[in-house]
């Protein structure tokens, strides 16, 4: 490990860069993101009929979005085990440059557009979990009680960019064209690579374990599968699930369809692992396994988390709701709390003797999704009676929901990177990314269910409208899943796993 000298309690003085970094890289991707359907629908696409336009663009969109969740678990992997997190972010940055120069420069081709998307959605995606975790490595034990603020301020900065990408690049589109519109994020995600770059001496850098490390995750989950017979059937019994979700593609959507086998994967060989985890002890020893142990608690506390981003990127579905106002609301809020629960909220809450650990504030935020969903799930009720929905109302679950992001988010991340052994920091980071993904197959699913007539028709016996139904559905799943969240955290053993 190569670190340099500092004061203890200090504030790394490297941490600049990368927040500055972070900035102009949340402003090229949401730059680009935000203007890519419209620009998919009104120009790239318009050799497809009309009629097929929409969903073409859609589809497109959502393989790209898919992409950016899935590429951290690459990147993640590539860092531990092979280049380091500062020399993956690195390369995975030029990466994602190419592709902004791809969208910018290939604005009237499809496949050059295409392949754009696909370097952008591989660069973002791989250096997604990286960057949060590079932020961890630059504090130990001495200083990591300001690394809550400093993830805090991560986040504040990650809807900095959002905000002003969500006002400004629509214009920019509509008065200048794509090529303009596709390269100033271009110029940004370049200033953010050269701003990173220029740190480079000063960072802390944690070398990646060597890949032929006898007690790694996957050689202990192995050894101790191995040894055990029940808790490899019951890893095995998650394969064949996993084997008859994927034969029910056509059913589900191709994408439903592998995110329910990655989840049937890593849910049911996970339960098998930790059956048999004491099995493994004799050949990696306490301090392995133990360490694989933590990991597989952690992955149980992602795994409730999942229903709050169930919720979260569901926020722009109601038709009431216009989509440049969401885009630009969310951030503006963020931007908002972030400070005012700093300074206001939580120093009063702990003035009253309630003492706001991380996991608590995770579940407060869950529960606050759940709330936000009830009170669009009444508004969907004034909607389906013939009722209008004023301006405020609308304004209320946005903030409810923007605090729970607030909650879940900023805190979740120097969470997350907290438990993590040392070995496996990206790899974690990037499962923290996929229960975003993971949340989304829950709303996948449940939009394949409302197909069938026999689930419309019990619906419909409630004398709800299906919207207003899966609204308040979501709404019941996200407070179950706060109570099981509570419930669980009370018996989670936190573990610290700074550098010493």
């Amino acid at each position: 490990m190569n670190q340099q000298p500092q004061a203890a309690g200090r504030m790394p003085r490297q941490i600049p860069y990368i927040i500055a970094n972070e900035g102009c890289e949340r402003f090229s991707f949401y730059g680009m993101r935000n203007i890519l359907t419209v620009f998919l629908m009104t120009s790239l696409l318009l050799s497809i009929p009309e009629a097929m336009r929409k969903n073409e663009a859609k589809e497109i969109f959502h393989t790209f979005v898919i992409g950016v969740y899935f590429f951290p678990l690459l990147g993640g992997w590539i860092a531990d085990r092979w280049f380091g997190k500062y020399h993956t972010i690195l390369w995975l940055s030029l990466v994602y440059c190419a592709g902004h120069a791809c969208l910018a420069l290939f604005d009237t081709s499809v496949h050059g557009f295409y392949f754009g998307l696909f370097l952008i959605a591989l660069g973002s995606g791989g250096i997604k979990p990286l960057v949060s975790a590079f932020v961890g490595d630059q504090f130990d034990k001495s200083n990591r009680s300001l690394a809550q603020k400093v993830f805090e301020a991560f986040y504040w900065i990650i809807n900095l960019g959002s905000f002003f990408a969500s006002l400004f690049m629509p214009l920019i589109l509509k008065s200048f064209g794509g090529a303009v519109a596709f390269g100033i994020p271009g110029v940004f995600m370049f200033i953010a690579t050269v701003v990173f770059w220029l740190a480079r001496r000063s960072y802390v850098h944690v070398q990646p374990a060597a890949h032929e490390d006898p007690n790694s995750f996957l050689k202990v989950v192995r050894t101790a599968l191995g040894q055990a017979p029940a808790g490899r059937a019951v890893a095995l019994v998650g394969a064949v699930l996993a084997g008859v979700a994927l034969a029910f593609w056509n059913d589900l959507g191709v994408v439903a369809a592998l995110c329910t086998a990655l989840v049937l994967v890593l849910g049911f060989g996970g339960a098998g692992a930790w059956m048999a985890l004491d099995r493994a002890t004799p050949q990696h020893g306490e301090e392995a396994v133990a360490a694989v142990r933590a990991v597989l608690r952690l992955l149980v506390l992602f795994g409730l988390v999942t229903p709050f981003w169930s919720l979260f990127d569901q926020m722009a579905k109601p038709a009431w709701f216009q989509s440049s106002m969401m885009q630009a609301l969310n951030p503006a809020l963020v931007l908002i709390l972030i400070p005012f629960n700093k300074i206001v909220l939580y120093p009063l809450i702990e003035k009253l003797g309630v003492r706001l650990t991380a996991l608590r504030r995770m579940g407060a935020g869950i529960a606050f999704a759940g709330a936000a969903w009830i009170v669009v799930g009444l508004m969907q009720l004034w909607l389906d009676g013939g009722e209008k929905v004023a301006i405020t109302w609308q304004v209320l679950p946005y903030a409810l929901l923007t605090l729970g992001e607030v909650l879940v988010s900023t805190t979740g991340l120097e969470f997350a990177y907290s438990q993590a052994p040392m070995a496996m920091k990206g790899v974690i980071m990037s499962f923290w990314s996929l229960s975003v993904t993971v949340g989304n197959l829950w709303v996948l699913l449940s939009n394949v269910s409302v197909r069938s007539d026999a689930v419309t028709a019990r619906i419909a016996g409630t004398g709800l409208s299906v919207t207003a139904f899966q609204m308040f559905f979501f709404a019941g799943f996200a407070l179950l899943a706060a109570l099981a969240f509570a419930l669980y955290a009370r018996r989670y053993e936190v573990r610290d796993y700074y550098r010493v």
